[in-house]
């Protein structure tokens, strides 16, 4: 396996910059992470300067960067916190997306099996990709934040099970069953966890904490590989056997000494988020195909159309999920939060084009869509949803007679 020098320093280079460019510009706007990672590796890839060469081995870390962004996505739902109103209405919302997905994509594209890819892709939510934001917003354990949580969880979750339905190449009845095999492995997994499994784990896990036995990294990694791998075997995506190890690791913690639990947490996020999530992030814009993108109009035009669509399929139906107590505001946010998509478009749109029933150039403007909306909805998001804070302390400081602002 041949590793370029330039993209093995290079790379490394981008996640170390992006965050201080996050913080630097961040006094002035703010901007996500990931949006300094793609266009970083936009610039510096093939599609601009040339200096970072795509390779077998970067997208061997991309791979595994995009299956520890679904684990985290996976480990980081409380499922007490949205369960009841929250994920019902999420899952409504999915349902209705992915009708209209399907509609939409019929009218666009160019034969059915080219519409199934682009209707799937536009009913995903990147929950890895807000996560990070609204824990950054400080909104993650509000009612808002856990409208949004739902949201994301359905629209990750949901789309991977429509992949492994309707694009794994089988007639439906026998990707039911085998997707029916999955759910009941993985649910004896999730029992043997929640009967209390992890207990047993957490005396291994405090003692080894910090030393080099480092037991509880050691079994991130043997249960979101065990799941990627029975994923693999199933033929399935195996981006459901991560999410899946994300759910049945938290509940292997569940019970855990607090600080023991924060301190597992804290490694978790440093090996995702510090190395193998960026190294996705990165090459997405590495790859990301600019020529197919504007190779003729009609693909140009595709890109805000898609972005459109986003709003539109996803977005509208994400209002069923906001808190009753919502704003107008938060109303607003919740649907450009739930729009937010990019890891299962790029997902849906690789199979799509290795498969010959996704052309380049549509694959280009969905992937440049997902990109936009990461960059451009959780960023409008968190204005208005920022004017929606200030509204209510205005509200409250005229409730009680004082002056109010400005």
């Amino acid at each position: 396996m041949e590793v370029s020098l330039s993209t093995m320093v290079l790379v490394p280079a981008i996640a170390a910059v992006a965050p201080l460019l996050v913080r630097g510009i961040g006094r002035w706007l703010a901007i996500p992470l990931v949006v300094f990672e793609i266009v970083l590796g936009l610039l510096l890839g093939p599609a601009v300067l040339g200096w970072v060469v795509p390779d077998a081995f970067l997208d061997l870390l991309s791979e595994f960067g995009l299956a520890m962004l679904f684990f985290l996505a996976g480990n980081e739902i409380d499922f007490r916190a949205i369960r009841g109103r929250p994920i019902s209405r999420a899952a409504i919302g999915w349902i209705i997306s992915l009708a209209a997905g399907f509609g939409i994509a019929a009218l666009i594209a160019v034969d059915l099996p080219s519409a199934a890819f682009i209707g799937i892709a536009l009913t995903s939510t990147a929950l890895g990709t807000i996560l990070p934001v609204l824990r950054d917003s400080g909104d993650l354990k509000t009612p808002f934040g856990i409208s949004v949580i739902a949201l994301g969880a359905v629209g990750e979750f949901g789309p991977l099970l429509a992949i492994s339905l309707f694009l794994s190449g089988r007639s439906p009845l026998v990707a039911a069953l085998v997707l029916l095999l999955f759910a009941l492995l993985a649910g004896i997994a999730i029992w043997f966890a929640a009967r209390g499994l992890g207990e047993r784990l957490h005396h291994a896990i405090t003692t080894t904490l910090h030393t080099s036995g480092q037991f509880a990294v050691r079994l991130v990694l043997f249960v979101l590989l065990a799941l990627v791998a029975l994923s693999m075997l199933l033929d399935l995506d195996m981006l459901l056997g991560a999410f899946t190890a994300g759910v049945i690791y938290r509940l292997l913690m569940t019970g855990a000494p607090k600080a023991d639990a924060e301190a597992v947490e804290s490694k978790l996020e440093a090996v995702g988020y510090g190395f193998l999530v960026p190294v996705f992030f990165i090459n997405t814009g590495v790859e990301f195909d600019l020529a197919a993108l504007f190779a003729d109009g009609r693909t140009i035009a595709m890109l805000p159309l898609f972005l459109v669509l986003l709003l539109v399929v996803r977005g509208l139906p994400s209002l069923l999920a906001t808190p009753p107590e919502a704003t107008p505001r938060d109303r607003v946010a919740t649907a450009l939060f739930g729009s937010t998509g990019l890891p299962i478009i790029v997902a849906v749109t690789a199979i799509g084009v290795s498969r010959d029933e996704l052309d380049s150039g549509t694959a280009a403007a969905l992937v440049g869509a997902g990109m936009l909306s990461v960059l451009l909805f959780p960023l409008i998001a968190l204005a208005i949803r920022d004017g929606s804070r200030r509204s209510r302390r205005r509200t409250r400081t005229d409730d009680v007679g004082m002056p109010t602002e400005g």
